[in-house]
């Protein structure tokens, strides 16, 4: 009986040590993915972490942000103003197109990318769930709004105090700002997000954001208009429920001493409570569509 030698390896069948090794160190849990997601996620909203051309967008729409703010206050001290030019509740609403063109960018970034390639740039010791990812989208999102719209605020703040203005009317005044921009950026990254996820594809995600809030802005500020001009006033501030924008400065117009940006009448105490509700509603409505949006990915 004769045995066969074994003939040399084919050069396909090599096998390599590429250094994988067990994993000996401890799993973190849920809460630290979730964080973790939560950070990323921020830092790519500025463009930390990612190429210098990703951050042009942002850090430029941020300056153009901080710009008006750093100039009133300049101007408040070299004249020795009392009062700021501008309250700190109408500062986020004057430059709204600024906070639109920083959401159209900046959401599709944070969700197309997962949803098209199925991918996130982390590694995890355990499959994440759907309720982690949302929440820490979510959360990032309304983070990067907050900053976004809160340090305009600081900065006419700190200004009306340099300026030696009233402290306690300043105090109360950035209060009211930042309970604004609070319902805004909980409103708006809501409703940005929602629209971005509806499709894998970034530039579709930027077109539905900017129509859909500019569209809106605009089509209940010309209907508001012509039923101020026909006499109907009485129409004008349930028209302001069927905008992201005049929700908020309606709100702001009630609660907080804002001057109202409402054509013709300013909305009475039980419609600003039902315009409160509403984004609330909206908010929480945006984060169940991201749940069921994401089920249906398969996350």
């Amino acid at each position: 009986m004769s045995t066969q030698t074994p003939g040399p390896v084919p050069e396909a069948t090599r096998i390599h040590n590429i250094g994988y090794r067990d994993y000996e160190g401890r799993r973190l849990g849920r809460s630290y993915a979730r964080r973790s997601l939560f950070a990323q996620s921020l830092r790519g909203a500025y463009g930390l972490g990612r190429s210098a051309k990703s951050k042009v967008m942002p850090m430029t729409l941020a300056a153009i942000m901080v710009l008006p703010a750093a100039i009133v206050v300049a101007v408040a001290v070299a004249t020795e103003a009392k009062a700021l030019p501008i309250e700190y509740t109408g500062y986020a609403m004057a430059l709204q197109p600024v906070i639109w063109l920083y959401l159209a960018s900046q959401a599709p970034q944070s969700v197309s990318r997962d949803l098209r390639f199925r991918t996130v740039p982390l590694y995890f010791s355990r499959p994440i769930e759907r309720v982690d990812y949302v929440a820490a989208k979510y959360g990032a999102m309304v983070s990067a709004l907050l900053i976004f719209t809160t340090v305009p605020l600081i900065v006419l703040y700190l200004g009306a105090l340099l300026a030696k203005m009233d402290f306690a009317d300043q105090t109360a005044g950035f209060g009211q700002g930042l309970v604004g921009v609070v319902l805004l950026s909980l409103l708006f990254g809501g409703i940005g997000l929602v629209l971005a996820a509806l499709t894998p594809r970034r530039g579709f995600g930027v077109a539905a954001i900017i129509a859909t809030l500019v569209t809106t802005s605009m089509a209940v500020s010309v209907v508001q208009l012509i039923a101020d001009s026909s006499g109907s006033t009485a129409a004008i501030q349930w028209l302001g429920l069927f905008s992201p924008s005049s929700l908020i400065s309606g709100f702001q117009d009630v609660f907080l001493g804002a001057s109202s940006d409402i054509r013709g009448a300013e909305p009475s105490t039980a419609v600003g409570l039902l315009y409160l509700l509403v984004i609330l509603g909206l908010s929480a409505g945006s984060y169940a569509a991201l749940m069921r949006r994401y089920a249906k990915a398969g996350l």
